[in-house]
């Protein structure tokens, strides 16, 4: 196996700084690839070891490319994830003025975490998407755009000048970033963690998606991302993706994926990791009844009901 990491590009992406946060990026090649869809795809292939890709903001929620890959084609795993507070700069070629630009690009997540202030200060600017950020300011350094909405960071390995920075609609807004491999064993729980899952229904009918919901509420898990995705079979045909609190080696966890399996027509399991906004240990407390001991201590009853011992 190659010891690289795939990641969005190219060089200059909010992807490539959140990645070599990552310590053991320190260790790889990492080689950037011109879609989500390319780079997943040099994992399945063999040629990287992982890939580092964007899966949700603060904004705009998911990313529905990252999203619809990992629902379909070859199944992939969830290693790790990063968080990164996001800010853009306005990148243009030297002497641009803001009177000047005509035509603004950016990676389509962009465009939700900028309108307000492209509203305000650029009413008349054409948007035009890019494959990411970065490869916006490549074209503005081309001279195919008039300004890019990416990284201040991006400025000088294009070649450009930062008109504006500090660019946001919203406070504190963040990216949720995802190492991704090829499926093995998930590392060991670390106490604050996260599995994520993609759900499909075996029928459509009333209180469906209740009762997806209730194998998680009645065991005192936590959901922190329910997003639909259409499966491509017709209007109304949608599976769910879904990030809950916890670790599939968590006894209540685990009891909640058995009972999706009962219950569904199929269940991807997309991986259990550490969560980037905890510590360990400051998860908070399950519901009376949802711990692992009371999982295997009413397992034990059920097993000498059984025998005939209780």
């Amino acid at each position: 196996m190659p010891a690289s990491y795939a990641y969005l590009g190219p060089e200059g992406t909010f992807t490539e700084v959140a990645l070599r946060t990552l310590p053991e990026a320190a260790t790889r090649e990492l080689v950037p690839y011109v879609s989500v869809q390319s780079a997943l795809d040099a994992v399945r292939a063999g040629e990287a070891e992982a890939a580092f890709v964007p899966i949700e903001n603060s904004v705009e929620g998911g990313i529905t490319t990252t999203l619809d890959e990992l629902v379909a084609g070859a199944p992939l795993m969830i290693y790790r994830e990063v968080l990164l507070s996001i800010t853009f700069a306005l990148l243009v070629r030297p002497g641009t003025k803001l009177s000047d630009i005509k035509t603004v690009s950016a990676h389509p997540a962009a465009q939700p975490q900028v309108r307000n202030w492209l509203k305000k200060h650029l009413p008349d600017a054409h948007w035009e998407s890019a494959a990411s950020n970065a490869d916006a300011a490549r074209l503005v350094q081309e001279g195919q755009y008039d300004a890019a909405f990416a990284g201040e960071f991006a400025a000088a390995r294009y070649g450009l000048e930062a008109l504006e920075t500090g660019i946001h609609d919203a406070e504190n807004a963040q990216t949720r970033f995802v190492l991704v491999g090829r499926p093995a064993r998930p590392a060991a729980p670390t106490g604050a963690d996260k599995t994520s899952i993609v759900l499909w229904q075996r029928d459509d009918h009333p209180g469906g998606l209740r009762d997806l919901l209730g194998e998680f509420a009645t065991r005192g898990i936590n959901l922190m991302l329910l997003q639909s995705r259409p499966t491509g079979a017709g209007i109304g045909n949608y599976c769910f993706c879904i990030d809950a609190e916890g670790h599939i080696s968590d006894r209540r966890v685990a009891d909640a994926l058995m009972g999706l399996k009962r219950i569904c027509l199929q269940v991807r399991y997309l991986g259990s990791y550490p969560r980037a906004d905890v510590r360990p240990g400051d998860v908070r407390p399950p519901r009376l009844g949802t711990s692992d001991d009371e999982f295997m201590a009413a397992a034990d009853w059920v097993a000498r009901c059984q025998d005939g011992r209780f």
